[in-house]
Formats: structure tokens, C-alpha cells, sequence
């Protein structure tokens, strides 16, 4: 392949860059994972039917849920309605309601299909909660209509309990009686600051040792009740050190999308599993990798996972909160979407030299699955600049 194009660098000049071709096959898996893996699947907007009036965006459901079938046909689990990937970033909670209710209807037919749906407490302003009895009816609130259309439950980390509680004790009470409401183990998620600035101080600590005893007492007194935790702290030897104290039974769900082969991969002690955002952009990479791990062949996954790692610390690049747009980017870049516009306005979060370098590294992760249409897809996003051969 002879494919060039001139884009936009960090030093604020145009330069060439020659397209490297060489894209991975997307197929099912050739055996079944030994890791359970959820991607954080992002949503396609609309961009023809105005949301803002009604202050719910417009989304392109039929594109919506043929992204979901993609990546569940790979094998990866949907980890649906979260947090970074919509909720609070433009997506309120009717709206993701509808999301989740969409996905569990649109993908039945897909055998062993596995969604988990994201439930909060954003409904409501966190300015407006005065104490934590409005905190536990609001999480019931959203706990109740997901289970009554069959959804299992992430349970996401609150902005109002952050802003309300004022001891562990508050942490510890609410998520008792939440999770006594559940009808099957749930996953937690224990959000980083990095993500959510809201949430900085979550379980009642700033130091991570005292967070992290608040989260394994709540883990340890509901276990029957959890099913594991996703921790995005982007941060391996917490992750690590955090895993080695869970209850039997009680899974790692790894949040770090800086460093998530090693940690998937394990120490031959522990492993974690995967709840990721980045396995919306790398899912022929993610899938494939998952089937040589567990066939025991950990040079194949190492080698298949090896260069997304770059592409994935690129697009969780601080703010962290704005990596779906990249992630939408690769997305309109491979044909998934006619354009690149995001709910809430975050196609403009990032610069088009960020924009550039996803285009480049997702090329040397053999990511592009049609290099030539990619190059001109980011050639109309980038023609103000100069974009061309």
C-alpha cells in the first residue's frame, strides 16, 4: 500500500505521514475467552434532528445498535449507559434508559450476548440532595427500571453521595441498602478523579489505602451481592494491590486503559478482568488477543495488544473525561458513522493534532479497516488545514 497524507503534529506544523495498511481481520473469537470483557460502547448522534431544545440529544439508534452487535459478534460483553461514556457528558438518564432497554432488545438474537447496564444516581442535581435517604431513593429509582427490563447492573460511583456524605459510615450505609435491593450481583465502580473530578474523595478518604479498606468492608459485608468491582484509578499497583484483598469469588474489573494487557494478562496469582473504554476502538485487537490468552498463547496476545496500548494512553490523554472523542473519531474513521459529531457537542474537546495522532496510531495498531477510506474520511475532518498528499 503507497497511501500518504499531510497532517496536523504536536509542533504545530503539517507533515507527512505514510499509512502503514496493514488492518486486522474482524471475526468471531476461535475459542472462548477465559476473561469476561465489557467495552464501554459510546452512541452515535444524530446530527440532522436538534436534542438541545428538549435537553436530550438525538441519537442514531439503528447505527447505535449495529456498533453494539459489532463488538458483541467479537465476543466482548457491552457495558452499557456508563458514566465517561455518556452519563454526565450529555446523556441524561431517560435517554439512557432507553439506551440500555434498546440494547438488551436489539441484540437478543446474538447467543451469549452480555450486557451490563449502568445505574446511578445523575437523575438528580447533586446540589439538590441534602442527606443520603435521597442518595438510597434515587439509586433505587434508577436500580428498579433496570432490572425490570431484564438488565444486569453496574453500579456507578455518585456524585451526590460524594457531595453528601460526610463519614465512611455514610459510604458504607447507602451501598448496604442498595445493594440489598439488587435481584443478582452487581458490579461496583470505583471512578477516579481523573475521570470525574466530582468524585474526588469517594468511600469517605483521600488517601487510597483508606478508600480502598472503606470499599473492601461495603465488598465484604454485601459479597453475596457483588459480583465484582471495576476500579479506574489508572493506577496498576493499586489495581494490583487492591485484587490481591477481594473475597473469594468477588472479580477485578479492570478500568485502566493505560495498562490493561499486564494486568489481564495476571501475575499467575491474580488476574483482572476488563470493563474498558478503549475496547470500543481496539475490539479486532481486544478479541483476538482474548482467544490466544486463553489458549495459552501469551506471545500472540502480548504482540496483538503491544501496540494498542500507545493508541489507548493517547486517547485517555488528560482531560481524561473527553477520551470519547477519540474514540468516536476512530469510529467515524472506520465507516461506523457518516460523520464525526458527538451528543453534547464533544466532537470540539479535542485539537486536531489529538485527532491526527489517533489516525496514526490506530494505523500502526492495525486498526483502520480501510486505510484508504480513512485517509480520505480524516482528509474532510482536516481540509481547513491543508489535509492532502
Amino acid at each position: 500500500m503507497n497511501l500518504s497524507i499531510k497532517l496536523p503534529a504536536a509542533s504545530g506544523t503539517m507533515e507527512t505521514y505514510r499509512v502503514e495498511g496493514a488492518p486486522l481481520e474482524v471475526r468471531s473469537p476461535a475459542r472462548a475467552f477465559n476473561r469476561i470483557a465489557y467495552s464501554a460502547a459510546h452512541v452515535v448522534a444524530d446530527p440532522l434532528r436538534a436534542g438541545e431544545l428538549n435537553g436530550a440529544p438525538a441519537i442514531d439508534w439503528e447505527r447505535t445498535i449495529a456498533y453494539r452487535r459489532y463488538l458483541l459478534q467479537q465476543g466482548l460483553g457491552i457495558a452499557e449507559a456508563m458514566d465517561t461514556a455518556q452519563r454526565g457528558m450529555g446523556l441524561p438518564w431517560s435517554t439512557a434508559l432507553e439506551l440500555i432497554t434498546r440494547s438488551i432488545e436489539g441484540t437478543r438474537d446474538i447467543p451469549g450476548a452480555a450486557i451490563a447496564s449502568g445505574c446511578g444516581t445523575d437523575h438528580i442535581a447533586p446540589a439538590s440532595v441534602t442527606n443520603c435517604d435521597q442518595v438510597i431513593r434515587a439509586y433505587a429509582e434508577q436500580l428498579e427500571a433496570v432490572q425490570r427490563v431484564g438488565g444486569r447492573v453496574i453500579l456507578m460511583a455518585s456524585r451526590a453521595l460524594a457531595r453528601v456524605a460526610r463519614t465512611p459510615d455514610d459510604y458504607r450505609r447507602v451501598y448496604r441498602e442498595v445493594l440489598a435491593m439488587c435481584d443478582q450481583p452487581v458490579i461496583l465502580h470505583w471512578l477516579g478523579e481523573m475521570f470525574d473530578p466530582e468524585l474526588a474523595g469517594y468511600w469517605g478518604a483521600n488517601e487510597f489505602a483508606d478508600a480502598a479498606q472503606v470499599c473492601l468492608d461495603i465488598i465484604g459485608t454485601s459479597a453475596s451481592k457483588v459480583d465484582g468491582i471495576k476500579i479506574s484509578l489508572l493506577d496498576e499497583q493499586k489495581e494490583i494491590a487492591f485484587r490481591q484483598r477481594l473475597p473469594h469469588g468477588v472479580k477485578m474489573y479492570t478500568g485502566d486503559d493505560f495498562n490493561y494487557p499486564a494486568l489481564i494478562a495476571g501475575d499467575g496469582m491474580h488476574f483482572s478482568h476488563a470493563l474498558l473504554g478503549i475496547f470500543d476502538a481496539i475490539a479486532p485487537a481486544a478479541s483476538q488477543a482474548l482467544s490466544a490468552l486463553a489458549a495459552n498463547d501469551h506471545a500472540s496476545f502480548n504482540a496483538l495488544l503491544a501496540p494498542t496500548v500507545p493508541l489507548s494512553r493517547h486517547i485517555f490523554r488528560a482531560p481524561t473525561q473527553y477520551y470519547k472523542t477519540g474514540v468516536v473519531f476512530l469510529a467515524y474513521l472506520n465507516g461506523f458513522q457518516d460523520h464525526f459529531f458527538m451528543p453534547g457537542g464533544h466532537h470540539g474537546m479535542r485539537p486536531p493534532a489529538y485527532l491526527a495522532d489517533v489516525f496514526r496510531l490506530a494505523d500502526q495498531a492495525r486498526l483502520l479497516r480501510d486505510p484508504a477510506d480513512a485517509v480520505a474520511r480524516i482528509c474532510r475532518v482536516m481540509a481547513p488545514l491543508g489535509c492532502g498528499d
